[in-house]
């Protein structure tokens, strides 16, 4: 039976609630603090949990096996050596000299010297490719469906996680494809490839955006749009440019942003009423960020119009993303930076709550977006405790997303919190805002 860390637990119960309740550190509130100090102090993004510390203090598991870990609890708890921390080796299996024998074969095997430490150059070198990744001479509709069912699959991870934590194994992809459209292919396959590889183009775009390498995110996406342009695939033009707007008026450049969206309306009846729902939304999302109150809410209209006259059948297969939650949800953020000047704030309220209703599990980012601006807009314009309450919800839901949109979001949340930081509810909610964004 494993020992009980006793000493871990006494270090503990011996430090204060950084709420202020006069109670004992819980294993939850530790887990926060030392997940802060990887953050702040590594960089490093880590997830540890109440599950954990009750591990450790019941001596399941016998130490952290990561050294800054270690030096995050000691820290956290104010002790000067894992010792006083009742942490401590496990009891290694075998002999020295075996442990020796085996990291001699493995030097010998790799070509590494002895004495040598496998540091992480020499680990990537390890795996450095030698023969590229062969181009086939010509290119069928085999490849074409390989194109789009890989981009499909980047999507849908995105959607899940976001785009940064695969974001380089993406783009090396992506360099591969392009490298086909170079191969011999009849017209229609040629005008199908350029078609999938624009489609792929965008998800990587999409992932880099979300990562915040906007420079990056705007070749793939140009890349995408050039695809487009040279398949004549009116409806991927018209997808890519509403990214591109997206992303100009994230980067705090809504004037462009609405020049995208209207060259994306050129030839509007080529497009579906889906389609152009997702543009005029666009359209209004730019509007709203230039102050343009009247037509913000003109625009929400016509897209909702164009929205209840949809026919999901006849929208290309990577729009059915674009449904009742995403277009409500959409709207809710257009309307969110109008309901911040005092108008429109039900409609936005309204809308921002279906959208997080409606959501399902697979867009996961998109529904933890749609609750923390639903949070910071009840945090800035209606009862702190019930914001307290989403913002609370939004971090539950957020705990595997890797977006920096969505972190800014959080931060923008935990601004507004701000005003009302005397309550005990919203200070909690800021803590831990803090421990995931650092």
């Amino acid at each position: 039976m494993a020992e009980p860390n006793r000493l871990l637990r006494t270090a503990r119960e011996s430090v204060p609630s950084p709420y202020g309740s006069g109670e004992p550190l819980t294993r939850q509130e530790l887990a926060e603090l030392v997940n802060a100090w990887l953050h702040d102090h590594t960089g490093r993004l880590v997830e540890l949990d109440a599950n954990y510390i009750g591990k450790l203090e019941q001596g399941i598991i016998r130490r952290p096996q990561d050294r800054d870990r270690r030096a995050a609890f000691r820290s956290v708890l104010g002790v000067p050596t894992d010792v006083e921390l009742g942490f401590r080796r496990s009891p290694r299996s075998g002999s020295t000299l075996g442990d020796m024998d085996r990291q001699q074969f493995i030097r010998t095997t790799l070509g590494v010297a002895a004495g040598t430490v496998l540091g992480q150059s020499a680990l990537v070198n390890l795996i450095a490719p030698t023969q590229p990744l062969p181009v086939p001479a010509t290119v069928g509709l085999a490849e074409v469906a390989e194109v789009r069912a890989t981009a499909a699959a980047f999507a849908g991870w995105d959607a899940l996680y976001g785009g940064g934590v695969i974001r380089q194994a993406v783009h090396v992809q992506l360099q591969h494809y392009v490298s086909l459209l170079g191969a011999r292919a009849v017209p229609e396959v040629r005008s199908e490839l350029f078609s999938a590889v624009g489609y792929f183009s965008h998800v990587a775009g999409f992932m880099a955006f979300d990562a915040y390498a906007h420079d990056d995110a705007r070749r793939m996406f140009q890349l995408a749009l050039s695809c487009a342009e040279e398949a004549g695939d009116w409806h991927w033009r018209a997808k890519i440019l509403s990214s591109l707007a997206r992303q100009a008026i994230w980067c705090g450049d809504p004037d462009t942003g609405l020049t995208y969206t209207e060259l994306a309306m050129v030839r509007a009846d080529r497009l579906t009423a889906t389609e152009r729902a997702m543009l005029h939304v666009g359209r209004a999302r730019a509007l709203a960020k230039l102050g343009r109150v009247e037509e913000t809410a003109a625009a929400v209209g016509v897209a909702d119009e164009e929205f209840a006259n949809r026919r999901p059948a006849e929208d290309p297969p990577w729009m059915a993303y674009y449904d009742h939650a995403q277009h409500h949800g959409d709207t809710g953020h257009a309307l969110w930076d109008t309901a911040l000047r005092g108008s429109f704030v039900g409609a936005a309220r309204h809308r921002l709550a279906i959208a997080t209703e409606g959501h399902a599990d697979r867009h996961a980012r998109s529904r933890a977006m749609s609750q923390i601006k639903l949070a910071s807009l009840v945090m800035a314009t209606g009862d702190p405790a019930e914001a307290a309450v989403l913002g609370g919800q939004a971090l539950d839901w957020s705990g595997p997303i890797r977006s920096r949109r969505a972190a800014d979001d959080l931060g923008q949340l935990r601004g507004l919190a701000q005003a009302h930081g005397h309550r005990d509810d919203v200070a909690e909610l800021s803590h831990r805002i803090g421990t995931v964004i650092g």
